[in-house]
């Protein structure tokens, strides 16, 4: 009987102890983990970038009020910077080989973070409490709701984890979410192009998703270079493969042209709106580029993604309302129009004509609005005398200005 029964009785244990087995989570711990060390490198390369990038402006202004000669790149505050930018770039380099895409993208709130504090600790103007307390409230609101929102995503951000390896990078790159994916971004990124080459739409809104399209394509290929790096050094080569290279170019690529849009879109519009409105719009599409490309988002529950999503809206209103407090320059305007002048391009669309009015008389160099202003600080005026000659076929000047002599 207990021979008979053996064999029947490990056949209906084979199949608990095999599913047992396949639901173990073996690797949760080691999952969380990497999470960490990927946030953590992140957080440290945005601030260490901050800080180089305040650097090197400080070394700018400081050069521009003395009377030192010498190049901005002939200082050591600059070169500073320039090591310190170095050593943040690869620390976001490197966090994208250990965390989700998804995790990493929305992580640069740090840098935006770093610069307003950086920015209120350095202040050089003279204030009051209550007038510092007025004007940097929205900052100070922004501040604390961009560090709620990274606290949510670090701990509710996703925890897919896989080998870069050249194999699947390969499986992913022809999977057919990722390939309707490409082909709706590639519809939308050529329309926008159009729009923007052909039909002059030189919105902020415009500018800035195709700098968006083109960073969603940027961190994808930044994260298989960075993840097959890592598994390099691990021990098995993957560096030989031809998709490495593939994903390389397209990063170099890809990074090129979006910062040939950034610097289009900083010579049209203020760099607070382009921060703000650029970190929502580039994290919106890296974090869609990682969900299809990745998978980033695959088992996990609803409690998750909701508390992600929420992490991710906090922080962009925290980052909207940093930038929104920033002052706006003031753009130049110069004195002296040419608008009247014959054969001569317009400076600007408004401003005063150079040429003489022939029914009283004119200035040079004076404001639009000088109504307000005192006597002394109006321009000078010079009277106008006509004449009439009398030799036929000879063309009089419109005017003459009288010279005065110093007795006068």
């Amino acid at each position: 009987m207990e021979g008979g029964n053996s064999p029947s009785l490990q056949l209906q244990q084979l199949p608990l102890a095999t599913a047992a087995v396949s639901v173990q989570p073996h690797t949760d711990s080691f999952s969380y983990k990497e999470n960490l060390i990927g946030a953590l490198l992140a957080i440290f390369g945005h601030l260490v970038s901050s800080i180089a990038l305040n650097l090197q402006k400080y070394s700018h202004i400081r050069l521009a009020g003395s009377k030192d000669p010498r190049a901005y790149f002939r200082t050591k505050t600059w070169w500073s910077g320039f090591l310190l930018l170095l050593l943040g770039e690869l620390g976001v380099f490197s966090s994208y080989a250990f965390a989700p895409l998804s995790l990493i993208v929305p992580l640069s709130a740090v840098s935006v973070v770093a610069s307003a504090i950086i920015g209120i600790i350095f202040i050089k103007e003279k204030w009051k409490p209550k007038e510092f307390l007025r004007r940097y409230v929205l900052s100070f609101v922004g501040c604390g709701l961009a560090v709620v929102g990274t606290y949510l995503l670090v701990t509710f951000g996703p925890n897919s984890h896989e080998k870069m390896t050249a194999e699947n990078i390969t499986r992913h790159l022809v999977s057919w979410p990722f390939l309707l994916y490409m082909l709706v971004e590639i519809i939308v990124f050529c329309l926008l192009l159009y729009f923007y080459k052909e039909r002059n739409a030189n919105y902020i809104v415009t500018i800035l998703l195709l700098v968006a399209l083109l960073g969603s394509m940027t961190v994808v290929t930044v994260k298989a270079v960075a993840g097959m790096i890592l598994v390099s050094i691990q021990g098995t080569l993957q560096l030989d493969s031809p998709i490495f290279y593939i994903m390389l170019v397209c990063m170099v690529a890809t990074a090129v042209y979006q910062a040939t849009f950034l610097a289009q879109a900083s010579q049209l519009y203020d760099s607070a709106q382009i921060s703000s409105i650029g970190y929502i719009l580039s994290t919106t599409a890296a974090i869609s580029a990682g969900a299809t490309f990745y998978l980033d988002f695959m088992g996990e529950d609803v409690l998750h993604i909701c508390m992600f999503a929420l992490g991710c809206l906090i922080a962009f209103l925290g980052v909207f309302l940093i930038t929104r407090n920033r002052k706006k320059p003031v753009p130049f305007e110069p004195y002296i129009s040419m608008d009247a002048m014959p054969g001569m391009q317009n400076m600007h669309d408004k401003g005063i004509a150079v040429q003489p009015d022939l029914k009283a008389s004119f200035s040079y160099g004076a404001l639009e609005n000088n109504d307000s202003m005192p006597e002394i600080y109006t321009p000078a005026t010079l009277p106008i005398v006509q004449e009439q000659h009398g030799h036929k076929g000879v063309s009089a000047p419109p005017y003459r200005v009288l010279e005065h002599s110093k007795k006068e």
